[in-house]
């Protein structure tokens, strides 16, 4: 029997489409059934990645990012509308100092109305510590009291986990806490057999899931360290991707000389670097800033790993005993606090403070003069009256000469005194915004305007470094893109610390969400009065759970201990995992910037949760 050809094209067309029918049918009805724990409804979703942002549903389920896109059809028991809201991933603190103030208080109320989800410790490490570091660490709690239930860095941090904490956390070891474990306060190099010791102790911590290698090179006794020295302890480092990062040695007079000091470590080790705080402190010192930049371009240029971080004030903030060159705490603070003492040495020391110097970082001088010197923080009840008055006026109060006053106040405290002092120039600050390598770090612990926080003064950094870019660097003054500033805060620190599947919002990546109001994002603290929360963050989510909703703490613990990429898992061997890479349609040199310079990759281990 013979078939008519053009039947049989129809009924074949008929079958096709039939089939696509029924293909469709299955689709819509695989996507109704679809649910999630979280649906994020209707935002203008920034992932991380420098691409423009997209108008979309954000879909969670556990701890991971589950689906971004059309989530109409699905549902969950928990919808959050964010139409007219910006969603990003949760924000990436790379200079905390909030290492005792989560244990006094695990909420982080000052850097969660920011966005912020994880916080990255380690320019003073919390670990390894010995009985005398313990000691000595009891013994200088201010108004934070603490007790220190912990000998390694890994297992302080899993000491605040267990506890209970409302972000992710993960840590580098200060070289200058090695130092001290191994060798004491002393100024003197390391015998042979001491650079084994610490090596051996970087070793340990690097498997046990430490970042790298940091310094603070202008504080004792990491002043002591040569250069050597600290080359030595990044070797170690970087057999397990660690990376180098470092408050240099100068930011100031030597401010040329600490970045090439910062690039022969890198290369010579044969790691990554990262600056942290980037600034050219003292007047005379701002013209630098167009070198430095200069340098790092050319050294990226050139295929090296080289990054910066920075807070967006024209203030630092450190101690009042950072006026004094470090040889007074050669051997410690005991040691200094009788040098202050001795007629002689003390008149030494003032003599060293007024002169100008490259030999040490004289905050004094950097200053310009005492006014621009603020007090914002006694350890004793007698001298917290002087709490928010410039050195100035409390020299004039007691009608001393500032130099003088200097060593008096930290001789009757007998504290290092936190202070703010005026360094930098804000059109610095925006030149280093500009810089598509830097990212964003308080260099503050997450505080509250409460309780105990309320004893002394803070920089207002802790409470609005990350909502100052947002709104007045990026909505008012347009520095840079909002696009921009997202991936600076997210992908660009998450790729540079090889942190696992963070720092991007996409699917499979953990569910570490800010939703924050572009127009109304702010800081409110200021140095006259800086106990002032940030506006304009709405929801922020931990691994999966909200810890802020319309801008009040829930009261969850969600946060995790993060660890480095050379973290050695229970079989002994490093295991990796591969991001998938970028979008094909992101282009131009954000692109080349992550994937290039700093790669998507992280590692996975089997401990995560």
């Amino acid at each position: 029997m013979r078939i008519n050809l053009q039947k049989l094209l129809a009924l074949t067309l008929i079958v096709a489409l039939s089939l696509i029918g029924i293909a469709q049918g299955q689709s819509r009805n695989k996507a109704k059934r679809q649910s999630f724990d979280i649906i994020i409804k209707s935002g203008l979703v920034y992932d991380g990645t420098g691409h423009p942002p997209l108008k979309a549903d954000v879909g969670i389920k556990d701890d991971r990012i589950a689906a971004v896109g059309n989530l109409s059809r699905a549902t969950s028991p928990t919808i959050v509308d964010a139409k007219g809201l910006a969603v990003a991933p949760g924000f990436i603190n790379m200079l905390s100092h909030s290492e005792s103030s989560l244990i006094r208080d695990p909420r982080s109320l000052s850097e969660l109305k920011q966005g912020v989800t994880t916080q990255i410790f380690g320019e003073l490490s919390m670990g390894p510590l010995n009985d005398q570091m313990k000691q000595r660490l009891r013994e200088s709690q201010g108004d934070v009291k603490y007790d220190i239930e912990w000998t390694t860095l890994a297992e302080y941090l899993n000491y605040l986990e267990k506890r209970g904490i409302s972000q992710n956390v993960a840590s580098f070891i200060g070289a200058a806490t090695i130092r001290e474990y191994v060798i004491g306060l002393e100024d003197k190099p390391p015998t042979p057999a001491q650079l084994d010791q610490m090596r051996e102790l970087v070793r340990r911590e690097m498997e046990a899931g430490a970042l790298g290698i940091t310094t603070a090179l202008i504080y004792p006794p990491a002043f002591f360290a040569k250069t050597d020295e600290l080359i030595e302890l990044c070797k170690v480092a970087a057999k397990y991707q660690g990376k180098y990062t470092t408050h240099m040695r100068s930011e100031g007079n030597q401010l040329i000389e600490g970045v090439q000091e910062t690039m022969r470590i890198g290369r010579s080790a044969g790691l990554p670097v990262e600056i942290y705080h980037l600034k050219a402190s003292g007047e005379a010192n701002w013209p630098k800033m167009d070198q430095v930049i200069k340098m790092v371009e050319d050294a990226r240029r050139q295929g090296m790993k080289i990054s910066a971080n920075m807070y967006t004030y024209p203030a630092g903030g450190t101690g009042l005993d950072a006026a004094m060159p470090p040889w007074v705490f050669d051997g410690g603070r005991e040691a200094a606090y009788k040098r202050l003492q001795d007629p002689a040495t003390r008149k030494k020391i003032a003599d060293a403070i007024r002169t100008p110097t490259n030999d040490w970082e004289n905050l004094y001088l950097l200053a310009g003069t005492p006014d621009r010197i603020l007090l914002a923080s006694f350890r004793t009840e007698k001298l917290k009256p002087l709490t928010g008055k410039t050195l100035a006026e409390v020299a004039r109060m007691r009608g001393k000469d500032p130099v003088e006053t200097i060593m008096d106040l930290v001789l009757e405290d007998r504290s290092r005194i936190g202070t703010i002092y005026f360094l930098m120039s804000e059109d610095n600050i925006k030149k280093q915004i500009r810089q598509p390598w830097v990212s964003f770090g308080s260099d503050a612990a997450s505080i509250a305007p409460e309780g105990v926080y309320l004893r002394s003064s803070a920089h207002p950094r802790a409470y609005g470094n990350f909502a100052r870019l947002l709104g007045k660097y990026v909505r008012e003054e347009k520095v840079i893109s909002l696009t921009e500033a997202v991936r600076r805060l997210t992908s660009l620190p998450a790729t540079n610390l090889g942190l696992d599947h963070r720092g991007l919002l996409k699917e499979g990546m953990f569910a570490d969400v800010v939703v924050f109001d572009p127009q109304t994002i702010a800081d409110r603290a200021t140095f006259e009065n800086p106990h002032q929360l940030a506006v304009g963050v709405k929801h922020v989510f931990v691994n999966g759970v909200q810890v802020l909703k319309d801008g009040e703490h829930t009261g969850a613990k969600p946060g995790k201990a993060l660890w480095g990429p050379g973290k050695v898992n229970q079989s002994s061997a490093v295991a990796q995992v591969k991001l998938s890479p970028p979008p094909a349609r992101w282009r131009g040199r954000h692109a080349k910037e992550n994937t290039k310079l700093h790669g998507f990759r992280a590692v996975r281990y089997s401990n995560d949760r």
